[in-house]
């Protein structure tokens, strides 16, 4: 029997998916044939990545909101259910990190990274699930991070907000499974996106940390998350709840190696 990955006729809400990981995970999804909603809050950015998105032959319909702000997603989603209809696959994805040592950060700033990278996949999730438990099936996938799992200098807020939406994904999931909705996890590792090509240079001492600690020995493709969301997305992951998939090349099962090995 083969696993069922079909994703025709299901609607996919991706936060964040104007740049970077969310739209590869988005473009995954609609090459698998979901029907594709994207969420932003920059129109320059938006505007980009419909034509991004439109290269590939793939329809984006875009919404411009807050994830942070309920009232602004109640409405959102609510047009959407109106305009697209409703979602079957969430994908909280929309994030931010600020890399400040703890001594010298300020509460405001450690609040606001939680506000966006906890608080919002909370606020997203419980209103997309109102409509998931009435139509008695969902998908939710919240995107963590290894550091829900690892510490690391002047992250503490990113951490603690990863850290957290782990186990929100597993009280969601303990909630929420007996309406048939499916919440899990994709724990990205370390990828080749824009925001790193500045330090994806040979002799670039976290370059050399990254492919050194990395079983794998290189960073992550974007695409490479494509495979993992589309399962979490689909018929063949509907007896799957409460998990974390850390797509990472191997750091997290390792103690790491000395350099030269």
């Amino acid at each position: 029997m083969k696993p069922n990955f079909e994703l025709k006729g299901k609607i996919a809400l991706v936060t964040g998916a104007t740049h970077g990981l969310g739209m590869a995970m988005a473009k995954a999804l609609a090459h698998q044939g979901a029907t594709l909603v994207i969420n932003g809050h920059t129109p320059s950015k938006m505007e980009a990545a419909i034509e991004a998105y439109a290269a590939e032959n793939i329809v984006a319909h875009p919404y411009l909101f807050d994830v942070s702000d309920s009232k602004a997603v109640n409405t959102a989603i609510s047009k959407i259910e109106a305009e697209i209809g409703d979602i079957d696959i969430l994908v909280n994805n929309a994030g931010m990190i600020q890399r400040t040592p703890a001594l010298e950060m300020e509460p405001e700033d450690f609040r606001k990274v939680i506000d966006i990278d906890l608080v919002s996949p909370f606020i997203v999730s419980q209103r997309v699930a109102k409509t998931m438990v009435k139509n008695g099936s969902g998908k939710i996938i919240n995107i963590c991070s290894m550091m829900s799992e690892l510490g690391r200098n002047t992250v503490s807020a990113y951490a603690a907000a990863k850290g957290g939406l782990k186990m929100l994904t597993r009280n969601l999931a303990t909630e929420w499974a007996k309406y048939n909705i499916q919440v899990n996890g994709i724990g990205p590792g370390y990828f080749a996106t824009e925001q790193t090509a500045p330090i994806r240079v040979d002799g670039h001492p976290f370059n050399d940390f990254i492919v050194n600690r990395t079983p794998a020995g290189r960073w992550g493709d974007p695409d490479d998350l494509g495979g993992t969301v589309v399962f979490l997305a689909s018929p063949a992951s509907n007896f799957i709840n409460g998990q974390i998939i850390y797509v990472d090349g191997g750091i997290l099962a390792t103690i790491g190696k000395p350099i030269g090995e």
